[in-house]
């Protein structure tokens, strides 16, 4: 572990983060980092809690528990994968898991929801939303997420929907991921128009993170400019 190479990105994503903050008239400190740490091994995560990382990405059930049982309690996860009705009694029984941020079907809000009440807890999460309509993404389609929202709000007493989250395709010119962060926002805008309160997007990754913010993300989940390469 190079521990330079490690702090240069730091500063690198901290430093874009400011400037795009700045292009936009926001505050820098509206800005939660999650920095995604599967495949990477855990002194790389503790480096990063040491320099003032406070929340770590895991999407594998399975690593997110290896690695939890490794580090310290102190250590806060978000959930960012898609989770799987059978493995979400493990996420909803680490209190240090302090949000899913891939709430993708009712089926699955449904599941969290019983879990959550067992442990005695309120899970936050973020819904999930297919902005790009990809048959092969995970989430709810555009049109029907608020009337999710809506009978969520009613029927699910052990959810706390924050926001929204949403995964764009991978483009080369990050630009072009703009038109599907924007889609997000008016999204948001439009449910808290109708009475809900949602105040978190999370969207933008290391490739477009920058164009995220300029558009309204509150959280961005940033693996490689942090960490590097994955080693599979």
């Amino acid at each position: 572990m190079n521990k330079n190479k490690l702090k240069k990105r730091l500063k690198k994503v901290k430093s874009n983060i400011k400037k795009s903050c700045k292009k936009v008239g926001r505050n820098p400190s509206e800005i939660t980092i999650v920095a995604v740490s599967k495949n990477h091994f855990s002194k790389k995560i503790k480096f990063f809690q040491k320099n003032n990382i406070d929340i770590f990405g895991e999407n594998r059930v399975q690593e997110l528990r290896r690695k939890n049982n490794k580090l310290n309690s102190e250590v806060k996860w978000h959930f960012i994968g898609h989770l799987q009705r059978n493995k979400v009694k493990y996420i909803t029984r680490m209190d240090n898991c302090l949000m899913i941020e891939s709430l993708d079907s009712d089926r699955l809000a449904k599941e969290i929801n019983k879990r959550a009440k067992k442990n005695n807890r309120v899970m936050p999460v973020l819904v999930e939303v297919n902005t790009s309509g990809d048959e092969n993404k995970y989430g709810f389609q555009v049109e029907e997420t608020i009337d999710f929202l809506e009978k969520a709000e009613n029927k699910y007493d052990n959810l706390d929907i924050r926001g929204l989250m949403t995964i764009v395709p991978y483009l080369d010119n990050p630009e072009d991921t703009r038109p599907y962060f924007k889609k997000l926002a008016n999204l948001k805008n439009k449910a808290n128009k109708k009475g809900l309160n949602l105040t978190e997007l999370s969207m933008g990754m290391t490739n477009d993170y920058q164009v995220a913010i300029e558009e309204g993300a509150t959280i961005v989940r940033i693996g490689t400019a942090l960490f590097g390469e994955r080693k599979y």
